[in-house]
């Protein structure tokens, strides 16, 4: 199936009727480079499948996400090896959209691809590729704590060791207070509108912004922080492989 089919079918899934809805975006075009692979370690093996896949399973399977977008890489030629292993009713969820030079670029790609279809104030919940031990019920808590919220939020986990500020030479200046500070984590849940709105901004204005919440900041709003848990974990270098492992292994949700 191409690319053009997959995304016309999701298009069509979407009915004219409109009640708020929740869709999935995915940026799967990074190349992964620290951790040393000669593919790009979304498409990497974990436990019997790819990190990628095990990514996508997690918000196929969750009943209150309408669809997911997922930002690949002109030419990636690891991803239809993905889609075809997915059933008919799986398929009919995905749609794709083109990659960018930055994440933020391949956010925004999709969201633009996103809002042919979804309404302006449904909810995106972005979520790194390379995160696949999220839990049902951190998605869940999300939904719950931001949807009657304006400014939405993400999930977090408070910062449980000491932290330092260094110099340029790893020289320790002070210790931070940390009772203040927290580890952003994803998903990253935001209006569509105003997220499309906040990363244009962003990129317009050259600012640097390695998650959502930062395009949002941007704004002067103040997206609200949700605890996740802790096995959430981004999958950055090769002994994060083994961890996430352990992870999949724990009891389910």
């Amino acid at each position: 199936m191409t690319l053009e089919k997959q995304n016309n079918s999701l298009t069509q899934e979407s009915d004219n009727t409109h009640s708020q809805k929740f869709w999935a975006v995915i940026p799967a075009a990074g190349v992964g480079k620290r951790m040393g692979s000669h593919i790009p370690k979304q498409y990497l093996p974990l436990a019997g499948k790819t990190i990628l896949e095990h990514t996508l399973s997690i918000f196929l399977k969750h009943p209150n996400i309408n669809g997911i977008v997922v930002a690949i890489t002109q030419g990636d030629p690891y991803w239809q090896d993905i889609f075809k292993l997915l059933s008919d009713e799986d398929k009919q969820l995905i749609s794709v959209a083109s990659g960018g030079s930055e994440r933020c670029h391949s956010v925004l790609n999709a969201l633009h691809s996103l809002s042919n279809y979804a309404s302006e104030d449904d909810w995106v919940l972005v979520h790194d590729a390379a995160r696949p031990c999220l839990k049902q019920s951190d998605i869940d808590r999300l939904i719950e704590q931001l949807n009657e919220t304006n400014n939405g939020g993400l999930l977090g986990l408070p910062m449980a060791d000491t932290v330092k500020h260094c110099d340029n030479e790893q020289r320790v200046i002070s210790t931070v207070d940390r009772s203040a500070l927290w580890r952003a984590l994803t998903p990253q849940m935001f209006p569509l509108q105003l997220l499309i709105s906040a990363l244009e901004y962003a990129i317009k204005s050259n600012a640097l912004v390695t998650d959502e919440a930062s395009a949002i900041e941007l704004q002067g709003l103040k997206p609200k922080m949700v605890e996740g848990h802790p096995g959430n974990i981004k999958i950055t270098h090769p002994g994060d492989l083994q961890l996430a492992e352990l992870f999949m292994a724990q009891t389910a949700d």
